[in-house]
């Protein structure tokens, strides 16, 4: 199993907006500078964030985006599934429609019981977990970030 670089990006997107603080927005274009990733790209990755309440937009001259809830209240599960979708290693666990052989298949709890834990264990781990994780790393910068008018 290898997670998409939609995810990866995802994620590294919701922590610089968290080591940003919550009370700040911040433009696009200076986490995809911070993280060396395209703005175009990173564009993409924010409508479903958006959409999962995970990120806000602030419109305006000081505007850009935010953390939606506090790093402590957003998993890595809800990032992960908000760009992917629900996680699940085959097919047949989320659907059984889709296989014929589900009744009789040897594996199939298996794979359920494996998507389970990596469920839970994505689950377990916050975004506030993910920025105290990557505090003193090298090559960490932190992105340009303003002040939210209320």
């Amino acid at each position: 199993m290898k997670l998409s670089t939609r995810s990866r990006y995802g994620v590294r997107l919701m922590i610089a907006l968290a080591v940003a603080g919550g009370d700040k927005s911040v433009f696009l274009k200076d986490i995809a500078a911070s993280e060396d990733i395209s703005e175009k790209y990173l564009s993409l990755i924010v409508i479903p964030l958006r959409a999962a309440g995970l990120l806000r937009s602030i419109r305006g001259a000081r505007g850009g985006y935010a953390l939606a809830r506090e790093p402590r209240d957003i998993s890595l599960r809800d990032i992960v599934e908000a760009v992917e979708g629900e996680t699940c290693l085959v097919n047949c666990v989320k659907d059984p429609g889709v296989c014929k052989r589900v009744s009789v298949c040897p594996a199939r709890d298996t794979w359920t019981q494996l998507s389970n834990t990596i469920k839970e264990a994505m689950a377990a781990v916050t975004l506030a977990h993910l920025v105290t994780g990557q505090k003193g790393k090298k090559g960490i910068t932190k992105p340009k970030a303003r002040q939210i008018k209320k």
